[in-house]
């Protein structure tokens, strides 16, 4: 992860017609003369295959990049440069089957859609405009019949969180590679939202766990899912109950009853293997529309710009990038947590929180050391921490 990220995310603009509760970017209707232009955006495709092969996979999101007529060129430019390129639109008129099919024939290998509620009702309240949820069901559908793999992506929130399972049963039902529950971090529009308590959060994550029989699962923006999987593993080969040894809590009770009455915790699990150590600048890189490398959309902080520095440079040597992939710089409870080389907490909620990029994660309360077995433990932590096992 030092010298090369798993994945790169381009904002490629902030125009977008939704008006979404939650937008870390706060878009805007029309689109902003800063950003990067074609031959900009194809020196930035360039910098990511100089990563080397295989290259990181590059994502084109926004803002809503089917605003960019040159959406298309620049998919095809990078595919022929070597690079996999995937697409995350937003939920509007643009997602057509005509569209969906000329983005599959330049080359991207990938669709990301966002779901946030199992009802037109909860979800398009959500993004704030009537008719995205079947815009999107219509895409998911759609992309799926011509054979590119689809991530869905679900804001865990408020207005959702007893419809999650019902949200997993449609995500099983029109079949993807990955749903990925996304953990809120208080940016942009995001901060009018209430934040979930540790509790809340420790069982939501125990519930994504239990759906990965179903499903393939994972979470964005909670990085302690990852302790999380180890920690199940680790009580499942003793017989133990998690429900007490963790100190569940009633929403995952609830959670929990409603995916069994869904089907939705049986099967073998998906995962083929633990969830990626991946954090913000540890193998993640964000360039927004004007081209200021982030350590993620989610953490404001720049390291510099890929109009003047190479991005090969500002991720293998920039102070922000290579601090964030010191794990001895973590502060609080993440800092003694014996969870913190695989996982690490979100550093931009604790940036988002704190205003420390460093700090203690705040939507964890699982307190260091305090988990039974510890040295079955230690056995996993080796072979999960690259480098170790």
């Amino acid at each position: 992860m030092g010298e090369k990220p798993f994945i790169v995310i381009w904002e490629s603009t902030r125009a977008c017609p939704l008006a979404c509760l939650h937008c870390r970017a706060r878009a805007v209707p029309d689109r902003d003369p800063r950003e990067l232009d074609t031959q900009a955006a194809k020196d930035l495709i360039d910098q990511i295959a100089a990563f080397g092969r295989p290259a990181p996979l590059f994502v084109i999101t926004g803002g809503d990049p089917f605003q960019r007529p040159d959406l298309l060129e620049l998919i095809a430019y990078g595919t022929l440069s070597g690079v996999r390129v995937a697409v995350s639109p937003s939920g509007t008129p643009t997602l057509t089957a005509q569209n969906l099919t000329a983005v599959h024939e330049a080359g991207a290998v990938g669709l990301s859609l966002s779901l946030d509620g199992s009802t037109a009702e909860l979800h398009d309240g959500f993004r704030g405009v009537p008719g995205v949820y079947r815009w999107t069901l219509d895409a998911w559908d759609t992309a799926r019949r011509l054979g590119m793999k689809v991530q869905i992506n679900t804001t865990v929130a408020r207005h959702n969180l007893d419809d999650l399972p019902e949200i997993a049963a449609l995500v099983r039902k029109h079949g993807v590679m990955l749903w990925s529950a996304f953990f809120l971090v208080p940016t942009g529009r995001g901060r009018q939202l209430a934040a979930l308590s540790p509790e809340e959060t420790e069982d939501v994550l125990n519930f994504v766990y239990d759906v990965g029989l179903s499903i393939p699962a994972k979470t964005t923006e909670a990085h302690h899912f990852r302790r999380v999987t180890l920690q199940r593993a680790v009580l499942a080969s003793k017989g133990e109950d998690h429900v007490d040894a963790l100190r569940l809590g009633p929403l995952y009770r609830r959670l929990r009853a409603r995916a069994e009455e869904l089907g939705l915790t049986t099967g073998e699990r998906r995962a083929r293997r633990p969830p990626l150590d991946v954090n913000a600048g540890r193998g993640f890189v964000f360039v927004s529309h004007t081209g200021t490398v982030h350590p993620s959309g989610f953490l404001p902080l720049g390291a510099g710009n890929v109009r003047t520095r190479p991005l090969t440079e500002i991720y293998r040597e920039s102070e922000l990038f290579t601090g964030l992939r010191d794990a001895e710089r973590l502060g609080g409870r993440c800092g003694r947590c014996e969870f913190r080389r695989v996982c690490g907490g979100s550093r931009s909620r604790a940036h988002a929180v704190t205003g420390d990029p460093y700090a203690e994660e705040p939507w964890c309360g699982y307190q260091p050391g305090s988990f039974p077995y510890q040295s079955e433990l230690a056995h996993l932590l080796a072979a999960a921490t690259p480098g170790t096992g």
